[in-house]
């Protein structure tokens, strides 16, 4: 009679989940995992400041802009990143000779940018300005801007050893511009601004061709059509921009006339806008 009862119900609990049982390498599986982004810090403005075209200028290029970023903290809250300049590109040129892989050189860039954002901090201790040490500043970066006006940071992905192999040389891709715009895509920031030492994009270099067709607005495809030797941000950006989700979009300015920078925060053209192929 043993046999004949029922088998006892199976009271373990089952996790119930849209890719429980598939592949996370299936196209349609992909593709189905398009939906809507939670925007983190919709309120928040994410500027990049050149390390070469700023901070290596010394007092002449840095203090006006600081003042600049100081009377625009009074309103909005920043996120400031700053590149390692000239220290980076000795470092680079020396590594380079020594045989150093990509990775290498990206662990040592993440150095300079940090020296370069305890100096920028320094200067904007007096308005607030907090540095938080790279260890947690993605987890603690919504509580820190709900204390102060704006945080700074290194601007270089932590991407280090896992740095992803470059399509031309072994300079690292993904540096300052690169993370600070992947910060902002990640917690869906309102804008980012590249501080640079030049008014945006032209067809050609303003420096040795006067007549140089200045570019105020160009979307990826566009900028990709051109097919310009060199560009004033990391050209990585516009593999960024092309899958972008939240910030589609992102201006150089210049930072040698700072009045731009509170133009560029409340979404005013006043450099070169690059943007997503649908235009948003």
């Amino acid at each position: 009679m043993e046999s004949l009862r029922e088998p006892a119900a199976d009271r373990r609990h089952h996790v119930r989940s849209l890719l429980m049982r598939e592949s996370l390498l299936d196209k349609q599986v992909m593709a189905s995992t398009e939906t809507p982004v939670v925007r983190m810090l919709p309120d928040c403005h994410v500027v990049k400041v050149g390390g070469r075209s700023i901070l290596d200028g010394g007092k002449a290029s840095t203090y006006p802009l600081v003042e600049a970023i100081g009377a625009a903290l009074a309103d909005r809250k920043l996120i400031i990143g700053t590149g390692g300049g000239v220290r980076s590109r000795h470092v680079f040129s020396i590594g380079i000779d020594l045989g150093l892989p990509s990775g290498v050189l990206a662990q040592l860039a993440i150095a300079d940018a940090l020296g370069n954002a305890h100096m920028l901090g320094t200067l904007l201790a007096p308005y607030g300005v907090v540095a938080i040490p790279p260890e947690i500043f993605g987890h603690l970066l919504p509580l820190f801007l709900q204390a102060a006006p704006g945080v700074i940071f290194n601007g270089d992905p932590p991407f280090s050893l896992w740095e992803h192999p470059a399509r031309l040389g072994r300079i690292p891709p993904h540096r300052s511009d690169a993370g600070s715009y992947l910060l902002a895509e990640c917690f869906g920031c309102a804008t980012v601004t590249l501080v640079k030492d030049v008014d945006g994009l032209y067809d050609r270099d303003p420096k040795e061709h006067p007549n140089a067709r200045f570019i105020d607005e160009i979307t990826v495809a566009e900028l990709r059509e051109c097919n310009l030797p060199t560009l004033p941000f990391d050209r990585v950006l516009l593999d960024l921009l092309e899958h972008a989700r939240l910030v589609t979009r992102i201006q150089i300015i210049n930072g040698l006339e700072p009045d731009r920078l509170a133009g560029a925060l409340r979404g005013e053209r006043v450099g070169t806008i690059v943007c997503k192929d649908d235009g948003s």
